[in-house]
């Protein structure tokens, strides 16, 4: 566990931080903020389990650090920015695309998160289009505004949003990507069979080849959840009420519980649920602790003008590591089955979600009152120190099946996690010749159940790691200890280096 106890200990970090020659200053920044913030103690008693499963592996705080000052995940009202501006930013409401373009960039600046950039940059074809006038201009704006993101903002957790309809901007967006060859934002299609046009997701598709953007949400799925409440895709894929956000996210590692566990019941009846409540607790005391010890909700402009809300605000409660824990009780239970490649090992695993959506869902958060005073299940994506342990409930890479029982596997998981849950897909190049047959294969996968699938090219430089997007020469520049200007790729080496993830299963269509 990453908590310093010595001055002596301190400097030493301190001082590799400041050498570290693949470190570019904002960098090196981030991290001596964070080295400072984790003098700090966890929020929990020293008695507290968790200071125990934190060692052993089995609960994760995602490096959030020991005494967080501000939301994990922020997702601000941008259409009130566009309409009202901003008292606090001497904003005044866009007139044109320029102003809007303009008003979006300085707000976005002003956005904390996790990673120190804005995860959240909302759904940019529906923020920009009633300012679309002359098409050829609008072109030029937006190509020149994609550029300005991904040089600015260095992390490829910030994510937008398009669709469902077809937009002139959406359009403009699209037109872009590929050529462009941008890390920067993350991009989802929210997808609706009845709303958007075959034409434009199939373009979309096309761009998803090169570029590995965007990817595919399933509306209607997500909005059975949400209900009235306005959401969208933020980060990786992690769906979160607009005008509010993720207050936090941990995460358990399954697979390491289930090492822990002295028999199959064991598991069931003692480890998980110990597990699950000692998260429980830590994630509500890390939550209590934001709220009232620090003074994000008092005095930050974007709650004081109405941009976010409080008690719009959940927690995530994250997972991974199934395949790895459905094997493992398989053993205890002396059973040869694959997570994945038999019913019986998905039946196990049906369980272990059950069972822990069950737990989760009883417990009362004093917050999250926009869920019922629920924690959100997430399936997580992943993270250093993930050796063993695949992301979220996915097979394991190298071990996945057909295309058709991948998907039909993968479509039983999803059901459980309202806040995020995704597989991704990589194709032969070949596939933008035949985007109809790609997009056929996503309709019959949300029929089936999934709620995010996402494609891209086997030959690009651009890839999806885990739920964010990397250049293979980023990687190799990093690994020569050379600066890249994105956060992300630091994320990506494990992914790249040991997790063999140039190995997924390729498909043709």
């Amino acid at each position: 566990m990453e908590r310093f106890f010595t001055v002596e200990q301190i400097k030493n970090e301190v001082l590799n931080t400041m050498q570290n020659p693949a470190l570019t200053y904002e960098q090196q920044t981030s991290r001596l903020a964070k080295i400072s913030e984790n003098i700090m103690d966890y929020p929990v008693n020293e008695n507290d389990d968790f200071y125990n499963l934190y060692e052993l592996g089995e609960i994760c705080d995602l490096d959030e650090g020991h005494a967080p000052y501000a939301p994990r995940y922020i997702l601000p009202d941008y259409e009130k920015l566009l309409k009202e501006g901003c008292e606090f930013l001497r904003l005044t409401p866009a007139k044109n695309l320029r102003e809007a373009i303009n008003n979006l960039l300085i707000f976005y600046h002003h956005v904390p998160s996790v990673t120190r950039f804005p995860v959240y940059i909302g759904s940019l074809d529906k923020l920009l289009e009633p300012f679309i006038e002359d098409e050829k201009d609008a072109d030029e704006i937006i190509r020149l505004f994609l550029i300005q993101l991904d040089r600015t903002i260095d992390d490829s957790f910030c994510h937008a949003n398009i669709g469902p309809e077809e937009t002139k901007a959406g359009n403009i967006i699209l037109n872009n990507l590929a050529s462009l060859q941008n890390v920067t934002p993350n991009l989802t299609l929210l997808y609706d069979k009845d709303l958007t046009p075959d034409s434009f997701a199939e373009k979309a598709i096309e761009v998803s080849i090169d570029s590995a953007n965007p990817a595919f949400a399933n509306l209607n799925y997500y909005q059975k959840d949400f209900g009235k409440n306005k959401f969208g895709i933020a980060s990786c894929y992690n769906a979160l009420p607009v005008c509010g956000g993720a207050f936090t996210l941990s995460r358990l590692r399954l697979n390491k519980i289930a090492l822990a566990a002295k028999s199959y019941d064991d598991f069931f009846e003692n480890t998980m649920p110990h597990a699950i409540d000692t998260m429980l607790h830590f994630m509500e005391s890390k939550i209590d602790f934001l709220v009232n010890k620090t003074q994000f909700f008092e005095t930050n402009f974007l709650v004081k003008e109405g941009f976010v809300k409080k008690e719009n605000f959940v927690g995530l409660f994250g997972v991974v590591g199934l395949y790895e824990c459905v094997n493992e009780l398989a053993k205890k239970l002396n059973e040869d089955i694959e997570f994945g490649h038999s019913d019986k090992a998905d039946e196990i695993g049906l369980r272990v979600m059950d069972e822990l959506e069950k737990r989760v869902k009883s417990f009362k958060s004093k917050y999250s009152n926009i869920w019922n005073h629920e924690f959100m299940l997430h399936s997580q994506v992943g993270a250093a120190n993930d050796e063993g342990t695949t992301a979220g409930v996915r097979i394991k890479i190298g071990r996945e099946p057909m295309m058709y029982e991948h998907i039909t596997q993968a479509a039983k998981f999803h059901k459980y996690f309202p806040s995020g849950v995704g597989d991704h897909f990589p194709f032969e190049n070949t596939a933008k010749k035949n985007p109809k047959a790609v997009l056929d294969i996503f309709k019959a996968a949300f029929e089936m159940g999934m709620r995010y699938i996402s494609s891209y090219g086997s030959d690009s430089d651009l890839i999806r790691v885990t739920g964010y997007l990397v250049k293979k020469s980023d990687i190799e520049k990093i690994n020569r200890c050379e600066q890249v200007s994105y956060d992300t790729v630091q994320y990506a080496q494990d992914a790249f280096n040991k997790y063999e993830l140039l190995n997924r299963k390729v498909r043709n269509v």
